[in-house]
């Protein structure tokens, strides 16, 4: 059975953030970037548990893109909580609010 997806605000924010610098990068790139996060959230939804990382936080990178998605697992609701999508190129200590 599929665990459900919860994407917080800020997550979505970061997947904004890149769509719209892949489009002011080249036509369509941010499509690309979108379905390519839509893809690994349904990786996600069938099997979430990836190497914790930090603080119990785990990583998923997007396949195509410098990205990671980072999200907890609720085991005792089956429900992945994404906490933010983030280009892996900046600072970790520049993530507002993640580490």
């Amino acid at each position: 059975m599929p665990y459900k997806l919860k994407i917080k605000p800020e997550a979505h924010q970061d997947i904004q953030e890149g769509i719209d610098w892949y489009n002011s990068r080249q036509a369509r790139l941010g499509r690309r970037f979108h379905v390519a996060v839509k893809q690994e959230f349904k990786t996600l939804r069938n099997s979430p548990l990836f190497q914790v990382r930090y603080d119990g936080i785990r990583c998923l990178p997007l396949k195509k893109f410098p990205y990671m998605v980072h999200f907890i697992v609720e085991e005792d609701n089956k429900q992945i909580v994404v906490l933010g999508v983030i280009n892996t190129h900046k600072d970790p200590a520049k993530w507002p609010g993640k580490k």
